[in-house]
C-alpha cells in the first residue's frame, strides 16, 4: 500500500511539475540555421552531429539514395532483414525529413533560398529515397524568384502543370519576375 501511495504521490510531483514549468516540459527538434547540412565525410571534427558540406559542393545526389530499392536477405532464422537509412549510410538525412517512393517514377525536388536559389531536382523510381530540407528556407524566400528564376532552371513542362499555365504564360511569368 505505501509503495502505492508514493506512486501516486510521485506522480502528482510530475503533473504539477509539468504544469508551472510548461516551457520544460514540451519537446521539439529545433529549426536548423541553413536549408540543409549534408554530412561532410572529408571531415574528422564532429559537433554535436556532423559536420556540413559547403553548399557550393552540394549536389542533387547527395539527398538521393536507393539503399531500400534492393530486397535483403531474409533467410535468416527470423526471415526479416532490416536495412539502414540513416545518415551513417546517406548522408543527406543529415538533420533532415525523407521521402520513400514505393511505386511509379517522380521527379523531386526544391529550391534553396541560398545560394542564390539553387535547385536541386531529381527523377526517383520505386524503392529510392529523397531528401527535403526541414529547415528549408531559414531566412526569407520569394517564391516567384525560387519558382521562375532558380539555377538552373525548373523545366517549363513542370510550371505548365504545377502551375496549371501554357508555356506562353510560363515565359511571361520568367520574363516578369526576372525584371523584379
Amino acid at each position: 500500500m505505501a509503495g502505492f501511495l508514493w506512486m501516486r504521490l510521485a506522480i502528482l510531483v510530475f503533473v504539477a511539475t509539468a504544469a508551472l514549468h510548461p516551457q520544460r516540459s514540451l519537446a521539439a527538434d529545433e529549426d536548423p540555421l541553413q536549408d540543409f547540412c549534408v554530412k561532410d565525410t572529408t571531415q574528422k571534427l564532429h559537433v554535436n552531429g556532423f559536420p556540413c558540406k559547403d553548399p557550393a559542393q552540394v549536389q542533387a545526389s547527395d539527398f538521393a539514395s536507393d539503399s531500400l530499392k534492393k530486397p535483403g536477405k531474409t533467410s535468416n532464422a527470423l526471415g526479416v532483414a532490416v536495412t539502414p537509412a540513416n545518415v551513417l549510410t546517406f548522408g543527406g538525412l543529415n538533420t533532415q525529413g525523407i521521402l520513400f517512393l514505393a511505386k511509379g517514377t517522380l521527379l523531386v525536388g526544391f529550391v534553396t533560398s541560398t545560394p542564390k536559389n539553387k535547385l536541386f531536382a531529381q527523377t526517383i523510381k520505386a524503392g529510392e529515397l529523397f531528401i527535403f530540407p526541414r529547415g528549408l528556407n531559414p531566412g526569407t524566400s520569394q517564391v516567384a524568384r525560387a519558382l521562375s528564376a532558380s539555377t538552373p532552371l525548373i523545366d517549363d513542362v513542370v510550371l505548365e502543370k504545377a502551375l496549371k499555365l501554357n508555356a506562353a504564360d510560363v515565359q511571361r511569368l520568367r520574363s516578369l519576375i526576372s525584371k523584379t
